[in-house]
C-alpha cells in the first residue's frame, strides 16, 4: 500500500498532550509536530560564542594582587553571568498556548490569505483573530512566503472541505515551506446568489465563482437556468459584477462580499449540502508548546519505504498506544496516483 518516498500525512487525538493542530472551534488545539535541529543547533552555538567572547584571555585580564584581584575576579565573574543570561533572554523563543489565548482577539496581527476582500479565507482569518489585519495575497504560494520573509505574523488558508474534501495544493506546499501549524478554524460555508442592486434572480442569465462555489450549489443553479462561469475566487466574482455592471450577470459568494462590493443578497445558503465546512490551517514561523489543561491534535509528515504491510506497521505504531487517527492523507511523488485513507470511528476507508 505504501509508495517509496511518498510523504504521508497522519493527524492523531490523543488524550496526554502532544505537539497537534489547535481546534479553534472546539475544544482542541495545538501545534504542528516539526523539529529544527538545526535552527537549535545554532542557538546555542551563538550562546556559546557569546560567553567565550565576554571571558578575557589570559593576557587581557589585568595584573592584580590580593583582596584587589579577588574583588576584581568576582566582578568579572558577575558581569559574565549577567551578560550571559541577557544574552539569552535575546533568544527567540517558540510561542506557547498561553501566548495564543492571551491575544485571542488577533489584535495586532497581520494574517495573511489568499483571495480578495470577502473571501471565505477572511472569513475564517477574522474568526481566528477578530482585530487582526488582514492581508490578501493571489496565490497561496503568496501566503506562505509572506510567513516566511516576516510581511505578517500568520496565515490561514483551507485544507479540507467537508464536500469538496482536501485542498492538495496546500498539504504540497506544506512539505516545501519550513511553516508550523499552529491553530485550526472550521468555518460555515454560506454561498449567497448575489446581484447588483435591484436586481432578481430571475433576471440572471450566467453566473461567476470559483469552481467549488458553483459545483457546490449545482441543483440551484441548475433549476434556474444559470449557465455558470469559472473565477479564480469568489469575492473576485463579486467584484466583477460590480465593476461590469451588467444586470443579466450574478456570482456565487459570501455575505460579506455582497456588502464590501455594495451588491444585493438575491438569495442565501443556496448551496446543496447544508453542513457544508471548511477546515482552515493557521500557519506561523514558531511552533507552539501545548499545555497540559487539555487534548492537543498532531500533525505528522512520514516517508515509508516500498514493501507488504509498511503501513499497517507505521499506523500500528499508534493503535498500540490508543491514539485515534482522525485522518491519514498520501501524497503521490513524481505524478504517482493518489491514494487517501480517511481512518474514522468506524474504521472506513476510501
Amino acid at each position: 500500500m505504501a509508495v517509496k518516498g511518498a510523504p504521508t500525512w497522519c493527524y492523531a487525538k490523543t488524550p496526554c498532550s502532544h505537539p497537534g493542530i489547535s481546534d479553534l472551534g472546539s475544544t482542541r488545539s495545538g501545534l504542528a509536530f516539526n523539529l529544527s535541529f538545526r535552527k537549535w543547533e545554532c542557538c546555542c552555538l551563538g550562546v556559546a560564542s557569546a560567553q567565550r567572547a565576554i571571558t578575557p584571555v589570559e593576557d587581557e585580564k589585568p595584573n592584580l594582587t590580593g583582596a584587589e584581584s579577588s574583588g576584581a575576579i568576582q566582578r568579572i565573574e558577575d558581569n559574565e553571568s549577567r551578560a550571559f543570561h541577557k544574552d539569552m533572554n535575546l533568544l527567540p523563543k517558540p510561542l506557547t498556548a498561553n501566548d495564543l489565548s492571551s491575544s485571542s482577539d488577533g489584535s495586532k496581527v497581520r494574517v495573511a490569505y489568499q483571495g480578495l476582500p470577502g473571501a471565505y479565507s477572511e472569513d475564517a482569518a477574522l474568526k481566528a483573530y477578530p482585530k487582526c489585519e488582514t492581508v490578501p495575497c493571489d496565490q497561496f504560494e503568496a501566503a506562505f512566503k509572506a510567513v516566511e520573509l516576516w510581511l505578517v505574523d500568520k496565515a490561514v488558508l483551507p485544507i479540507e472541505n467537508s464536500v469538496g474534501g482536501s485542498i492538495h495544493r496546500n498539504y504540497d506546499l506544506l512539505l516545501r515551506h519550513r511553516l508550523h501549524i499552529v491553530g485550526e478554524v472550521q468555518l460555515q460555508v454560506n454561498h449567497c446568489l448575489l446581484g447588483l442592486p435591484d436586481v432578481t434572480k430571475e433576471e440572471l442569465k450566467r453566473v461567476l465563482s470559483h469552481p467549488q462555489a458553483l459545483a457546490q450549489c449545482e441543483m440551484t443553479l441548475s433549476s434556474l437556468g444559470i449557465v455558470r462561469i469559472n473565477a479564480d475566487d469568489s469575492a473576485l466574482a463579486a467584484q466583477m459584477v460590480a465593476s461590469t455592471g451588467l444586470r443579466n450577470t450574478g456570482a456565487v459568494a459570501s455575505a460579506r462580499a455582497a456588502k464590501i462590493y455594495g451588491l444585493d443578497i438575491l438569495a442565501e445558503k443556496i448551496q446543496d449540502d447544508d453542513d457544508n465546512i471548511t477546515r482552515f490551517l493557521i500557519l506561523a514561523r514558531e511552533p507552539i508548546i501545548p499545555g497540559t489543561d487539555r487534548p492537543y491534535k498532531t500533525s505528522v509528515v512520514f516517508t515509508l519505504e516500498e514493501g507488504p504491510g509498511v503501513l499497517f506497521k507505521a499506523l500500528a505504531v499508534f493503535a498500540l498506544r490508543g491514539i485515534n487517527l482522525t485522518k491519514i492523507e498520501s501524497r503521490p511523488q513524481r505524478q504517482r496516483p493518489l491514494r487517501v485513507v480517511d481512518d474514522s470511528n468506524e474504521g472506513s476507508a476510501k
